[in-house]
């Protein structure tokens, strides 16, 4: 027999129900969920009428100084000693064993027994007012190097190139972290309502060893996932309309299918089916804004110079023309990876002397000139640049047929540019090898920690509880550099 209850009892259970699924939505999404599930289910990516998750829903801890992100990661390990970290002592010692003393008990990646060091085969010069040095393979960055900042004693933990580039970008060696763009979107969102939050783009000769786990959103929600963008045809499948399909029937279906998500939402509670809603809405808005920002073809012929880019032609210059007309648009986090630097000696195409020229001229003109774009826009001041590998080479030659260098994880170089960092400067020093990070030592925490505090972030406490414990991107240790901070 079926128990009858009270009006009173009923509005009772009803509003049980209600904190219970409030109180899901915001374990899910945040206190942002408070605003209602438009501004948690859609995040960052496309909520109209201020629900969408930003620093108003997430308050910021400092007064940003950046907006925007443009990551130009150089995934293989750059020689930090052919290209920055110029070493007389490897000039005068050439050829000889390395100290034992620097390498006792140390684990590499191939090199075994006692290596000799190897000097550059580059020649390098002062330059700018800062007079920072630089190789002579780096015209391009030469000709910005008094708005740029370097850290020369950057150091990782990890010595493999997977392992090592999944730990650059998300604070965690193992994969199923969130990545630092992810974090981003969680935190404070996008500008834009018709682009993702944190797009991602490829060149080089093959994608990033750690894959697609240096852009996932690991335990967080699925809204906040890169977007990889392809090289050639649609920068993402089936943005376009099928044959036969107009836009008038594409959004009478997606009505149909968001209907009928939306009841599942209902039932459910389960925040994967927003995002799900999310993402059909997204991809019917970038069918409109991409084409827009695809059309580089429509850039003066002087950009085109500038970059060294050709419309069309898929490549790391092309990928630096996009990311600025993507932060021009609004988007949080670009991501522009670059995997080529692997030069072990093996082969005349893998070769310290042939290798390093090579990418240098894939990539230096338009990093350079990615500076002066945004500079000349009034765009630098609100865009943080970050040029990083997941670590160095080796100081020391890798025996073999060619002259090679092994991964190194001990001391190497990156750079920064605009966004609130202090230009012009050098942080941190190597030794006399170019082996150990000795002075103002810098890890990957404290660089991203550096980055989010530059973006009005407290790295301690953009978190997301997941099976029990705060999670953060840089995990549990890390600390900004304030010297770095204009």
């Amino acid at each position: 027999m079926t128990k009858r209850i009270t009006k009173l009892e009923h509005l009772a259970q009803q509003r049980q129900v209600d904190v219970t699924r409030r109180h899901f939505f915001e374990e899910a999404f945040g206190k942002s969920a408070a605003f209602g599930i438009g501004s948690a289910a859609l995040g960052s990516l496309f909520a109209e009428e201020g629900l969408a998750q930003s620093a108003i829903n997430h308050p910021l801890d400092f007064a940003p100084k950046a907006k925007h992100v443009i990551y130009l990661q150089q995934c293989g390990g750059p020689p930090h000693v052919d290209l920055f970290d110029f070493k007389p002592e490897l000039v005068k010692r050439d050829g000889e064993p390395i100290p034992e003393s620097l390498i006792k008990g140390e684990r590499f990646a191939f090199i075994t027994g006692n290596p000799s060091l190897q000097k550059s085969p580059f020649d390098f010069k002062k330059h700018g007012k800062s007079g920072a040095t630089l190789s002579h393979l780096l015209p391009g960055l030469a000709e910005v190097v008094d708005d740029v900042s370097f850290i020369k004693s950057m150091y990782t933990t990890q010595f493999n190139h997977g392992p090592a580039q999944v730990f650059q970008m998300t604070g965690h060696q193992i994969p199923l972290r969130p990545a630092f763009g992810a974090w981003l979107s969680y935190g404070i969102g996008s500008e834009s309502k018709d682009l993702p939050a944190y797009v991602v783009m490829l060149s080089g000769v093959t994608v990033p060893d750690g894959g697609a786990a240096c852009w996932e959103c690991g335990f967080l929600p699925t809204v906040h996932q890169g977007i990889p963008f392809q090289k050639t045809g649609d920068p993402i499948n089936f943005v376009s309309n099928p044959k036969g399909v107009s836009a008038d029937m594409r959004r009478g279906s997606l009505d149909v299918i968001g209907k009928l998500n939306q009841e599942e939402l209902r039932v459910e509670k389960d925040p994967e089916i927003a995002t799900r809603i999310a993402a059909y809405e997204m991809a019917y808005k970038m069918q409109t804004s991409v084409p827009g920002l695809m059309d580089v073809a429509s850039e003066p012929a002087s950009i085109h110079e500038m970059y060294g880019t050709t419309p069309g032609r898929p490549s790391f210059a092309n990928n630096c023309l996009l990311a600025r007309r993507l932060v021009e648009r609004g988007v949080r986090f670009v991501q522009v990876a670059h995997r080529n630097w692997d030069m072990h000696g093996t082969n005349y195409n893998e070769d310290v002397i042939n290798k390093t020229p090579q990418v240098c001229r894939e990539t230096d003109r338009a990093a350079g000139a990615l500076i002066k774009d945004l500079k000349q826009r009034g765009l630098l001041d609100s865009t943080l640049i970050i040029w990083a590998g997941e670590f160095g080479r080796t100081p020391m030659r890798q025996p073999g047929p060619f002259l090679g260098r092994d991964h190194h994880p001990k001391g190497y170089t990156v750079w920064m540019a605009g966004g609130g960092v202090k230009p012009g400067i050098s942080y941190g020093e190597t030794d006399e090898f170019g082996y150990n990070a000795v002075v103002d030592r810098a890890s990957v925490h404290d660089l991203n920690a550096t980055a989010l505090r530059l973006l009005g972030l407290d790295h301690l406490k953009l978190t997301y509880k997941f099976q029990g414990r705060d999670f953060r991107l840089t995990d549990t240790a890390g600390d900004p550099i304030l010297k770095l901070i204009s």
